[in-house]
């Protein structure tokens, strides 16, 4: 089982921008912090991603693999859900890097 991801969670680009989590989810709470769900809001800052010499910087997650047994309305997401990295064109750059997580409560 894997760490549920809150809003305190840690989560990069692979280039090195942060992932913001924003979560309109108040009911279900892990250390006193929202867990996240695939409908919730994922922006991206301070990616430096450049293709040639056009920067082509990650701004979203999109969630491919939430968790397949949690749900609050939507699919929960853990540390072992895979969200694609998108550009403002929508174009995949990579694999959401979740550095950090609350390891109390976990879920499939």
């Amino acid at each position: 089982m894997s760490g549920m991801l809150t809003t305190a969670s840690v989560m990069m680009c692979p280039h090195g921008g942060m992932v913001q989590a924003s979560s309109s989810n108040t009911s279900v709470q892990a250390q006193g912090m929202p867990i996240l769900r695939s409908s919730d809001t994922f922006v991206i800052a301070g990616c430096a991603f450049v293709v040639g010499i056009v920067p082509h910087p990650c701004v979203t997650v999109q969630w491919v693999q939430p968790a397949a047994r949690s749900k609050i309305s939507d699919p929960t997401l853990t540390q072992a859900s895979i969200g694609l990295c998108q550009a403002a064109d929508q174009s995949v750059q990579g694999m959401v890097i979740v550095a950090s997580t609350q390891p109390v409560v976990t879920g499939q």
